[in-house]
């Protein structure tokens, strides 16, 4: 089986400008999750999709593939376009996010690992919640799943909801957490994906802003792997500056 990892890549974000081609630490953002994904046995291939001249240039003098393509509304139809033209005998597309330069290459592994052992249409990955105002954040998604290891359901809400206990009480007294936070690592069959990406948003996607929520309301299964931690997005100048640090620090151990 076929497995290929397509990284979608837009030059512009609109909290940090440009975050991709941040490279304090003597690398680009983006080549760090590159360099995860392409040492990865469980991808038979790595490309980065970017609508970015100035992109294309930074992959190719790492030694990556990129490919250029239109501007898109989401980094999915990005990689619906790179996975039908690029991919037509890819069995399994892996939706990588660039922004998370310290993804481990377990968690890649075990995403894939969910998509083929079952009969879903696509996968995804969750983490455990320990921390109350990550599961009161509307910008931190929560997953519910059932006990098929499938996906219920997809929300900035937190759900499932406490009705009895306060969030800090249940995470104290309810080990494991009772909480999963969303972690936005997808893996699509590769027809699935070109149908998913070929129908209009649903309503509870629009409500939510979830893009994730078209195919659950359409009736596709989705199969969530469960990881113990989840690996650290940069948004803002405060997180890159963040893992920055990290990387400093563990540069001198």
């Amino acid at each position: 089986m076929k497995v290929v990892g397509i990284i979608p890549a837009r030059l512009q974000s609109s909290r940090l400008p440009e975050k991709l081609l941040l490279h304090e630490t003597g690398r680009p953002l983006l080549q760090y999750v590159w360099e995860v994904a392409a040492a990865t046995s469980a991808l038979d291939g790595v490309i980065i999709a970017t609508d970015s001249e100035q992109i294309f240039d930074v992959v190719q003098s790492f030694g990556g593939h990129a490919e250029m393509t239109k501007d898109h509304p989401s980094g999915t139809d990005r990689v619906a376009e790179i996975a039908r033209r690029c991919c037509p005998d890819a069995e399994i597309i892996v939706n990588l996010q660039g922004d998370e330069p310290e993804l481990e290459a377990t968690t890649i592994a075990a995403l894939v690992d969910a998509i083929c052992s079952s009969d879903t249409e696509m996968a995804t990955v969750a983490a455990p919640i320990r921390e109350p105002e990550i599961v009161e954040n509307p910008d931190c998604v929560k997953v519910v799943v059932d006990d098929n290891g499938r996906a219920l359901y997809f929300s900035r809400s937190a759900i499932p909801h406490s009705r009895d206990a306060s969030v800090s009480e249940m995470l104290v007294t309810a080990p494991p957490s009772p909480w999963l936070l969303h972690v936005g690592l997808y893996a699509y069959r590769r027809d699935f994906l070109l149908k998913l990406t070929s129908m209009p948003p649903s309503s509870l996607e629009q409500f939510e802003k979830l893009e994730q929520l078209r195919a659950l309301q359409a009736g596709a299964r989705i199969a969530v792997a469960v990881v113990p931690q989840a690996a650290v997005g940069i948004d803002t100048a405060e997180d890159y500056a963040a893992f920055v640090q990290r990387q400093l620090k563990s540069d001198r151990c």
